[in-house]
C-alpha cells in the first residue's frame, strides 16, 4: 500500500507554489495524498516567517503533532520553508520529534532526507545560499494543483532589496531569474494541459532578469513572451516593487491582451519619513506618480496593495499621512498588517521606538475604515456591467451558486441558469447585480468556453 503524505502551507503564494511542487516530488515516490492528519504517513509543515504569528502557528501544530507521533512511531514529520531556513536546530530543541528540516534553497532534496532520516534518525540540512544545482523548478504534477485550469509560475527567487522591515532576503536569498526561454517553456506545456491563468511569481517581478543581462529587467519582455502562449488566456504576477515599475511594464500590460487588469503595488506607508526608515527606495509622491501612470494607460485596472501600521518610530502625523495617500488612491482592496518584529532585520533593532500597542490597534482600525470605503465604492461602480468570469467552482459558503473571478481578480457569486453549472476552469458572461465589500453578485449570462476535458458540475440546492 502506497504511504500517503499531507503537505500544511504557512504564508505566500510561493510557499504555496513550493508546497504544490513538494505535493508533486512526493507523488514521483510513489507517495499518494493523505485525507487528513488521521491518514497520514508523512505530514510536512512548509513555513513562513514573516510575521511572529507564523512561528507560534508552527509550534502549536507540532505540538499537536507529538501526541499523534507517540500514538504512531512510523509518522515521518518534517518542516521546511522560511522558518526552517531561519531557525534550523531550534525547531528540533523545541520539538525533537521533527524527521527533518529543510530549508529554502533545497526543497529538491526533501525526498532524499526523509529516506535518511528513516534509517539514520532526525536530519537538519539547510543551506546559507542557493545551490544552482539544487534549485528545482519542476512544475507540480496536475493533480497536485488546487486549480487544475490555473498554475503558478516562480520566474525569480531571493531579493536584493533591503527593506527594514523584511527577512525575506536572509531566507531566501539574492535574486535568482530563471531564463526566458525555460518560463515560456513551461508555460506552453502547462497550456498543453489545460492550464488558461498563469501567475508569474518573484518576490520583485520587476527586478526579473537583471541578474541574467546585467543591463536591464526584462520582465515587460516577460510579460509579452508568455502572454502570447496559445490557450493561455490571462496572466498574472506578484510581487512587483513600486520603485522598478518602468513604463515599459506598464505599456506590456495595457498591450498584451492576456495580462490582466490588475495590479498589486505595495505601498507599506504614505509618510515620506516611514518610507525612509523602511528603506523602500521612493517617496509618496512617486508611488502616487507611478500609480497615475498605470491607470492612465491601462484601462479598467484594479489596484491593490500592502500596508503597515505602527513601523518603529510612526507618529500620528506620519500615520496622518498615510490615511491621505491611501484616501487619494482609492484601492480596490489592501492587505493590511500591524508591524511585527522579526529578528534579524533592522527594525527588530529599534525597540526604543516601538508604537504602543493601543495606538497601534487605533490607528489599524482607522486605516481599515478608509480602505474599505474605496473598495466598496470601486465594487459598486461595477454594478450593470457583464464582466468576463473564469469559473472556480461551488462557493464554499453557499453550493447553491458558483463562484468565480474576473480579470481584475474580484471574486463574484452567480446563480446556473439551470441544476448544473459551467465547470471549473469555463469562461462565462456574468452581469453584475450587487456589491459588497469583498465580492460581486451577479446572474449568469452565457458560458464562452468551457474546457473539454471537464463535463458540468451539479450545483447542490440551498
Amino acid at each position: 500500500m502506497s504511504r500517503k503524505f499531507l503537505v500544511r502551507t504557512f504564508g505566500c503564494q510561493m510557499n504555496e507554489h513550493d508546497s504544490e511542487r513538494l505535493a508533486g516530488l512526493l507523488a514521483a515516490e510513489g507517495m499518494v495524498p493523505a485525507q487528513g492528519l488521521d491518514d497520514a504517513d508523512l505530514v510536512v509543515f512548509n513555513t513562513c516567517c514573516i510575521r511572529e504569528n507564523a512561528d507560534n502557528k508552527l509550534y502549536g501544530n507540532l505540538g499537536h503533532l507529538k501526541t499523534l507521533r507517540e500514538r504512531r512511531p512510523n509518522l515521518q514529520i518534517a518542516v521546511g520553508g522560511c522558518l526552517a531556513q531561519k531557525d534550523r536546530e531550534l525547531i528540533t530543541q523545541k520539538a525533537p520529534h521533527v524527521d527533518v528540516v529543510f530549508g529554502t534553497h533545497n526543497l529538491a532534496r526533501a525526498p532524499e532526507l526523509l529516506r535518511r532520516a528513516a534509517s539514520e534518525g532526525p536530519v537538519v540540512e539547510v543551506l546559507d545560499a542557493p545551490d544552482p544545482s539544487l534549485v528545482d523548478h519542476t512544475p507540480a504534477l496536475s493533480a497536485m494543483r488546487e486549480l487544475p485550469y490555473a498554475a503558478w509560475v516562480t520566474i525569480q527567487t531571493g531579493c536584493d532589496n533591503s527593506c527594514a522591515f523584511c527577512i525575506v532576503p536572509a531566507v531566501r536569498g539574492p535574486e535568482m531569474s530563471r531564463p526566458v526561454d525555460e518560463l515560456v517553456g513551461e508555460v506552453r506545456s502547462l497550456a498543453r494541459r489545460g492550464v488558461v491563468e498563469v501567475t508569474l511569481l518573484g518576490q520583485n517581478v520587476n527586478s526579473y532578469g537583471r541578474d541574467l543581462t546585467r543591463r536591464r529587467p526584462l520582465f515587460a519582455e516577460l510579460l509579452r513572451e508568455v502572454g502570447a502562449v496559445e490557450g493561455v488566456r490571462r496572466v498574472r504576477f506578484t510581487s512587483p516593487h513600486p520603485k522598478d515599475l518602468r513604463p515599459e511594464t506598464i505599456a506590456a500590460m495595457a498591450e498584451v491582451d492576456a495580462v490582466c487588469e490588475q495590479l498589486h503595488l505595495p505601498l507599506q506607508a504614505g509618510a515620506d519619513r516611514v518610507l525612509a526608515a523602511m528603506r523602500r527606495g521612493y517617496t509618496a509622491e512617486r508611488y502616487l506618480t507611478r500609480l497615475a501612470a498605470a491607470r492612465a494607460a491601462i484601462d479598467d485596472l484594479a489596484v491593490t496593495t500592502d500596508l503597515i501600521v505602527g513601523f518603529p518610530g510612526e507618529t500620528e502625523d506620519d500615520f496622518a499621512e498615510t490615511l491621505a495617500v491611501v484616501a487619494e488612491a482609492e484601492f480596490d482592496s489592501a492587505y493590511t498588517f500591524i508591524f511585527s518584529p522579526r529578528p534579524g532585520t533592522r527594525a527588530a533593532a529599534m525597540e526604543d521606538s516601538f508604537v504602543p500597542p493601543e495606538v497601534v490597534a487605533d490607528r489599524f482600525e482607522r486605516l481599515l475604515r478608509v480602505v474599505e470605503r474605496s473598495a466598496l465604492r470601486r465594487n459598486e461602480a461595477r454594478v450593470g456591467r457583464t464582466e468576463e468570469v473564469l469559473v472556480e467552482g461551488p462557493s464554499r459558503r453557499d453550493p447553491s451558486v458558483l463562484t468565480g473571478r474576473t480579470r481584475q481578480g474580484k471574486p463574484v457569486h452567480f446563480a446556473p441558469r439551470d441544476g448544473a453549472g459551467p465547470a471549473p476552469g469555463s469562461f462565462c458572461a456574468v452581469e453584475v447585480t450587487g456589491a459588497a465589500l469583498h465580492h460581486l453578485v451577479g446572474v449568469l449570462v452565457q458560458v464562452t468556453a468551457t474546457p473539454a476535458h471537464r463535463r458540468r458540475i451539479p450545483v447542490r440546492a440551498a
